[in-house]
C-alpha cells in the first residue's frame, strides 16, 4: 500500500504522569509547570504531549479557604478557563500541541462535564466529554457529573485520532462504535486511586489496541494535590500500546513506565512514537489474523 506524501512513518509523543503535588500553589507556577513539561517535550522531539485526566484537581492547590467538595466543580471550570488562553500562549510558544488534560466545564443546564481539551498547534482546540462515569462522579454530595454524547474524530498532523477518559476504555460497545471509523491514535487521559485502577485502564487500553488496530496512548495523575478533599492517592504510568503482531515486536508496547504512587515526587514522562505507516500496513492485509471491523450482528446468543 502507497502511503499518502502527506503521511509520517512514525509520530513522536510525549505521555506526562502529572504529579499533582507538583502543580504549585498559584496559576502562574501551575503555568511555569506546564512550561516545563512543554519544554522537554520539544526537546526530545514530541509533537504532542498528553497530560491526564484531572488535571485540574491541582487547581485546588490555591482554592479560597472554606471552599466546600460541592462547590469545587465549579472552582475548577472557572480556573480552566481562565488558564486555557495562557496555555494556548504555551503551546504556540513552544510549537507542541498539548492534551490539556481533563476539567470540568460547565454543561449548560447548571452541572458539569469532564472535559478532555486537546490545544493543537494549528490553533484549533478539540474536546471530549466524559462518556462512562463512575459512582463517584455521580456523587451528589461531591462530584455530580453529566456524562458526554458523543466520540470526536480530528486530524492531526496527517492522522487521525480520537480521546476517550478513564473509565470509557473500558467499555466493550465503545470500542465496537469505534472500530467503524477507527484513528490512528487514541488518546486516554486517566485518574486513578489504586493499582486495581490502573489495572484495568490499561489493560483495556491494551485490548483496544488489538481490537482496532491502532495505537492506543494512556496516562494517569500520581501524587496528591494540597487541597485535595476526594483524591488524596493516586497511582499511574504512562504507555504507548501497539498491535500484537511480529511486525512491530510481539508484545504490543511501544513504551511503558511502571505505575507509581507519586509520594516520593515521581513522575513518568514516557517519549514514544506511534508508528503510524507500519499499522497502516497492517490494516491494509498485513495483520496476521485481525478481521478488521468485524460484527456480531449476526452471532446467537444461545441458553440451554
Amino acid at each position: 500500500m502507497t502511503q499518502p506524501a502527506s503521511l509520517p512513518d512514525t509520530l513522536r509523543i510525549a505521555l506526562c504522569a502529572f504529579n499533582l503535588a507538583r502543580g504549585g500553589p498559584s496559576r502562574d507556577s501551575f503555568l511555569a509547570a506546564i512550561d516545563t513539561r512543554l519544554t522537554r517535550a520539544r526537546d526530545e522531539g514530541a509533537a504532542l504531549l498528553v497530560l491526564p485526566e484531572y488535571l485540574s484537581e491541582a487547581f485546588l492547590a490555591w482554592k479560597p479557604d472554606g471552599l466546600a467538595p460541592t462547590e469545587e466543580l465549579a472552582y475548577m471550570a472557572g480556573e480552566a478557563e481562565a488558564l486555557l488562553p495562557d496555555l494556548r500562549a504555551l503551546v504556540a510558544r513552544h510549537g507542541v500541541s498539548l492534551i490539556a488534560g481533563s476539567v470540568p466545564w460547565p454543561d449548560g443546564a447548571g452541572g458539569h462535564l469532564n472535559r478532555a481539551v486537546a490545544l493543537l498547534s494549528d490553533g484549533r482546540d478539540i474536546v471530549h466529554d466524559k462518556l462512562a462515569l463512575t459512582p463517584f462522579e455521580l456523587d451528589r454530595d461531591s462530584w455530580l457529573l453529566t456524562p458526554g454524547d458523543r466520540v470526536v474524530r480530528f486530524e492531526f498532523a496527517g492522522l487521525s485520532m480520537m480521546m476517550l477518559i478513564c473509565l470509557d476504555i473500558e467499555m466493550p460497545a465503545l470500542s465496537c462504535l469505534i472500530a467503524r471509523d477507527a484513528p490512528d491514535l487514541l488518546i486516554v487521559p486517566s485518574m486513578t486511586s489504586s493499582l486495581a485502577g490502573y489495572h484495568r485502564v490499561f489493560g483495556c487500553a491494551k485490548a483496544r489496541a488489538v481490537e482496532l488496530m491502532c495505537s492506543v496512548a494512556v496516562c494517569g495523575v500520581v501524587g496528591a494535590a494540597p487541597g485535595t478533599t476526594q483524591n488524596d492517592t493516586n497511582v499511574s504510568g504512562a504507555a504507548l500500546y501497539i498491535p500484537c503482531e511480529p511486525s512491530l515486536g510481539y508484545r504490543g508496547v511501544a513504551g511503558e513506565i511502571a505505575p507509581v504512587d507519586g509520594t516520593k515526587g515521581e513522575e513518568p514522562f514516557l517519549i514514544a512514537d506511534v508508528p503510524v505507516a507500519a499499522i497502516r500496513e497492517l490494516r491494509a492485509g498485513g495483520a496476521e489474523v485481525w478481521p478488521g471491523n468485524w460484527s456480531a450482528d449476526k452471532i446467537i446468543l444461545a441458553r440451554t
